[in-house]
């Protein structure tokens, strides 16, 4: 942790400055990605409380409401804390190339409830700004449980992906999904194509993820959250090949 440096909004959407002393120092290159948690408590303002807690060492550098107030906690320039051990396309220090959102939302353990619309509009607003701003490509706008599918599930399948990407923000395959017969169990090579079609999108190597079904169903959570079964069953099939198409 350093002195906050946090004494001007890095967005003009920014309601509220909260600093944060969970902070530290920016490693490698320039921000390129943005990465989307839920706080997973039972209110806003337990989070927050735990946001701005130095003895919890964790820290996003936006933290926005359900009515859609937008707080600062972490200057951009800094490194927040709140990737933790994750994985992205090589990057093993998500927290250093990137912005976090948390957004106000009890998560699994709360029933998950849904993301009121004031929110995500917030959400999108400021996700387009950020973008905008730092050059971050659709492809790099990411939910905790892409980079850590092993241990996150956040924001979680309420969380909806296509309203942000009907604003600029994020991927998400415009025409419509192919359809492809699921991998029969016996065809190792099909489902080789498929796990290094999910490498391609940014997901982490499956052996290292503990199993392809850890990675399958975060694919899932991000791309078709109606069924996360970590199956790869035809319309899955479909959507990695979409996913990584639109990736490029």
């Amino acid at each position: 942790a350093g002195c906050a440096t946090l004494t001007r909004a890095d967005s003009a959407l920014v309601t509220g400055l909260r600093p944060s002393p969970n902070f530290g120092d920016r490693r490698g290159r320039a921000v390129d990605a943005l990465v989307l948690h839920y706080t997973g408590m039972a209110s806003g303002e337990a989070a927050l409380a735990r946001l701005l807690d130095p003895a919890a060492e964790v820290s996003s550098h936006y933290l926005v409401w359900e009515d859609g107030r937008i707080d600062q906690l972490v200057a951009e320039a800094d490194r927040a804390w709140h990737a933790g051990r994750s994985w992205w396309g090589g990057d093993t220090d998500l927290n250093s190339v990137s912005v976090g959102i948390e957004m106000v939302n009890a998560g699994h353990e709360g029933g998950l409830p849904p993301y009121p619309a004031a929110q995500v509009a917030a959400v999108a607003r400021l996700a387009a700004d950020i973008c905008r701003r730092r050059a971050i490509a659709p492809a790099r706008v990411l939910g905790h449980s892409d980079i850590a599918p092993e241990r996150k599930l956040d924001p979680g399948e309420h969380f909806p992906w296509h309203q942000l990407a009907e604003a600029g923000v994020g991927l998400w395959p415009r025409a419509p999904v192919p359809t492809r017969p699921a991998p029969p169990a016996h065809d190792p090579a099909e489902v080789a194509r498929l796990h290094a079609r999910l490498a391609a999108i940014g997901y982490a190597d499956l052996a290292g993820a503990g199993s392809a079904a850890v990675v399958v169903r975060a694919f899932q959570r991000h791309w078709r959250p109606d069924r996360v079964d970590g199956c790869i069953d035809a319309s899955t099939a479909g959507l990695i090949d979409a996913v990584a198409a639109a990736a490029g």
